[in-house]
């Protein structure tokens, strides 16, 4: 099992996608942008999309939000990369519980598809999204109060780390049942045979 976790998309075309050891011309993604929609910047996500399509990179874009499961394998049926976008985390975990999303990535990692989830993409795959609730304010919830999240890594995330939120993150630690990794945007994990490796240009932000 492959899983690529990335605080954003410049971390991909740097390091992510030489990561799943598939050449781009035989790449073909499924691109959930379910996060994006309540985005309050949506923008932000059709730049992401042009510069995927200006390297190169062969995606089809889905949201799963209402799809069946029997829709979702369909989807992904002739991909061999699921990826997974940023935006409101707590609507993605909310839309996944709700049509069986979970148990149809569980078949798909198994057939040997690689996952890569970016900002909220990437806070699901922990055993909670309880960091994405840091930011009390200016993010709806959707009336999510189960944050326990897909676990398929031991540890949380903190994505888009900048300097200015060290005292923040340093007193969050403490409230934390799980260990903390925290990544700047440019930086990821890869998750292979249970070794989780770190990638960036800088060192990887770690407080005691």
């Amino acid at each position: 099992m492959k899983i690529i976790l990335a605080s954003d998309l410049s971390f991909l075309f740097k390091y992510g996608y030489d990561l799943t050891g598939i050449s781009k011309s035989e790449m073909k993604i499924g691109y959930v942008m379910t996060a994006s929609k309540v985005a309050r910047d949506k923008t932000f996500f059709e730049k992401v999309k042009n510069s995927m399509r200006e390297n190169h990179i062969l995606f089809e874009e889905m949201d799963i939000e209402g799809k069946s499961k029997e829709e979702l394998k369909n989807f992904f049926k002739n991909k061999n990369v699921i990826h997974v976008e940023g935006g409101n985390t707590f609507y993605l975990l909310k839309a996944i519980r709700e049509n069986g999303f979970a148990e149809v990535l569980k078949e798909l990692l198994s057939e040997g598809k690689i996952y890569i989830g970016t900002s909220a993409g990437a806070y699901i795959m922990c055993p909670t999204i309880e960091v994405a609730n840091w930011n009390e304010t200016g993010r709806d919830r959707f009336g999510l109060t189960d944050f326990s999240g897909l676990n398929y890594v031991p540890f949380v995330l903190k994505v888009h780390y900048k300097n200015e939120a060290e005292e923040l993150v340093k007193e969050k630690i403490k409230t934390l049942k799980y260990p903390l990794r925290i990544l700047r945007d440019g930086q990821g994990i890869l998750v292979e045979n249970n070794q989780y490796t770190f990638f960036g240009d800088e060192a990887e932000v770690n407080f005691k």
